[in-house]
Parts: structure tokens; sequence; C-alpha cells
């Protein structure tokens, strides 16, 4: 067998949806793997400030009463950056999860550029044959135990599930497949809210009865613009 990577941190996140641009992380799962072992595990909640669709709540299993109380991304950031310290990071479909932490990370002024491994860009070149490549169809494929959609969990499927492609496909000829790769997402940054557009966007929700499914306070200029402009046009939120 030849040299791969077997330390890093497995990692996953649960989001209120897929645009890293507007939606938010709810769930944390990391787990730290030294000489393919899992040796330390960081989860948590997160308060995302806004409730959760329905279709969030039944594809997670996460309900409001589970995140009302977690602490807000910037309060758990700073603890999973020094979790994850210098290792390279493990995820199906990396870019995704990465997008996420590194818009979080800017916005906090934290510094976070990291190389990756992506189990689902492995499995596309080597399962050809499959009807599809998901972390739960690849998780059936190998028979590896998994209860998708929590963050946990997803990553230790996915470290799981790395270890099977490793051992299936890892030769000389195919390391460069499975080397870590930089990890480039660009932010395009957006203030927070002015307090002039707070001031017009209560107004406009009081005169019109109208309750935001999220902490006003927590919008961005941007956000606070098309919800001011979607009320004018429509009517609600």
């Amino acid at each position: 067998m030849y040299n791969y990577i077997n330390d890093y941190v497995a990692i996953d996140l649960e989001m209120t949806g897929v645009d890293a641009g507007k939606d938010k992380i709810i769930e944390i799962g990391a787990i730290r793997i030294r000489e393919g072992k899992e040796v330390d595990i960081f989860t948590s909640f997160v308060n995302p400030g806004m409730k959760l669709e329905e279709r969030i709540i039944n594809l997670t299993g996460i309900k409001e009463d589970d995140l009302k109380d977690a602490p807000y991304i910037e309060t758990v950031l700073p603890d999973l950056l020094d979790f994850i310290g210098e290792d390279i990071i493990l995820g199906h479909g990396i870019i995704h999860d990465y997008s996420f932490i590194k818009r979080a990370a800017v916005y906090n002024k934290l510094k976070f550029e990291k190389e990756g491994i992506d189990t689902l860009k492995i499995a596309r070149r080597f399962l050809t044959s499959l009807p599809g490549r998901s972390l739960g169809e690849l998780c059936s494929h190998y028979a590896i135990p998994h209860k998708a959609h929590r963050a946990y969990e997803d990553a230790r499927a996915t470290s799981l599930l790395y270890k099977c492609l490793v051992d299936e496909f890892y030769s000389q000829e195919t390391a460069e497949i499975f080397a870590p790769y930089k990890l480039i997402y660009k932010v395009k940054k957006q203030g927070p809210i002015t307090k002039a557009q707070l001031e017009r966007l209560s107004r406009m929700l009081e005169e019109k009865n109208l309750v935001l499914d999220r902490d006003i306070k927590r919008l961005t200029k941007n956000e606070a613009s098309r919800i001011m402009d979607h009320i004018r046009s429509e009517g609600h939120i």
C-alpha cells in the first residue's frame, strides 16, 4: 500500500438550505482521524437566527426546540476552527461544507484556508456503474451503517466511505485522485442591516401586521432590501 492521507478531520454540516450566500448552518459534526482511527469529535447545534422550514425539519429531524438555546455561529466557529487546526478536511462534496464555514469565517474576521479530500469526486471517478453516488447510496453499496442528514453521523459515514474507497481503489497509479487539493470559495461580503433599514423595515412589518421569520438584527443589507422590496410588491413576506 502506498502512502495516502489517514490523518484528517471529517466534517459535515446541516444547513437551512444549499445557498451559502443566504442559508445558515444549524448543526456541525467533525471527527478527528489519526492513522485511520477516530480519536476526537466536535458536535454542536447552531442557532440560525431564523425559523426552520418544514422540509428541513422533516429532512434532518432537527426541531426549533433543538436550536432555540444553541449558540450562534460566531460563538461556535472559533472552537470549530481550533478543532480542525492544521488538518486537511474530508467531506462528501466538501466544497459545499467549506463554503459555509469560509463565509462564516470571513464575516467573523477569522482566517480559514484549507486543503480537502472529496469522497464524492473519488466515487464519481471509480464507481461509474452505480445509479447514484450520494452519501446514502454509497453507504448502501458498502454496507456502511448510516443515519442520514445528521452532521456527526454523516461525517462518520464519510470517513468510513473514504476507507472503503482507499481499500478498493488506491494505488500508486491512482494516488493523485486521492490527493488533497486547495479549496477555493470567494466570499462576497455583505454589510449588516443599517440603522435606517432596521427602522424602515420595522415600520413596514408593524403597519402590515407581519411577523418576520428571523432575527431582524441579524439581516444583511441585501437581505433587508430584498424583504422590503417583496413587501412593497406583494404586500407580504
